[in-house]
């Protein structure tokens, strides 16, 4: 065989490597989520005890005071970003849905192919930030809080667990996958840091002994 028959039959293996690769034939992706790294446990220990103790109201609320999913960039919105950000090999339309990828849901270790089976959760819920002073706030403010990619507030996870965790904290719902627990107490604490909301004396117990293990 000529060195020029050989060179391109290297060439044309090489090209067809990179377009099965492409589609997902060889190197399958591993989906990661990418919740911004939260305060390291020490950080947020100092921080909880800074947080003011105070019993909660749900008086007023209602989610639509929150204006979520607002557009990021282009055509994306929040929840288009966080599943573009969170996933592994996500592929995206004209109007910026996921149309195929992988996501873990880091709450409780289970992998998704599908856009549909993810939840964007907001780590404190809204309805809880609400009760520890979110009520008090403007809108504009809210809707920073409902849409924050720079916290550790947004994460893709399983959508029916997102749905049991509901509008819960600490001292009544917690990942289900113990590994996780200490990044999500101290991503929780971080944000209420943050937005300067108080916490109850329930939900301080609760993260004060878990961050004691972390």
């Amino acid at each position: 065989m000529s060195k020029f028959y050989a060179r391109r039959r290297l060439s044309i293996a090489a090209a067809l490597t990179g377009v099965i690769a492409s589609v997902g034939l060889f190197n399958a992706p591993t989906a990661s989520a990418a919740l911004p790294t939260p305060v390291s446990a020490a950080t947020a220990r100092s921080y909880l005890a800074t947080l003011d103790v105070r019993t909660e109201s749900r008086t007023g609320y209602d989610r639509d005071l929150f204006p979520h999913w607002i557009t990021q960039s282009g055509t994306c919105n929040t929840r288009e970003t966080v599943l573009k950000r969170d996933g592994s090999g996500v592929v995206t339309d004209s109007s910026c849905a996921a149309t195929s990828g992988s996501w873990y849901s880091p709450y409780d270790g289970a992998t998704w192919s599908a856009a549909s089976d993810v939840d964007i959760d907001h780590v404190v819920p809204l309805a809880e930030a609400w009760d520890s002073g979110a009520s008090a706030w403007t809108t504009s403010r809210r809707q920073s809080f409902a849409n924050d990619l720079t916290r550790p507030q947004l994460i893709a996870v399983t959508d029916n667990v997102n749905q049991s965790k509901g509008d819960q904290d600490p001292a009544t719902w917690m990942p289900s996958r113990t590994a996780y627990r200490c990044t999500y107490v101290r991503a929780w604490v971080q944000v209420k840091y943050y937005y300067d909301l108080s916490v109850d004396s329930a939900e301080k117990s609760a993260l004060t002994n878990y961050l004691a293990s972390c």
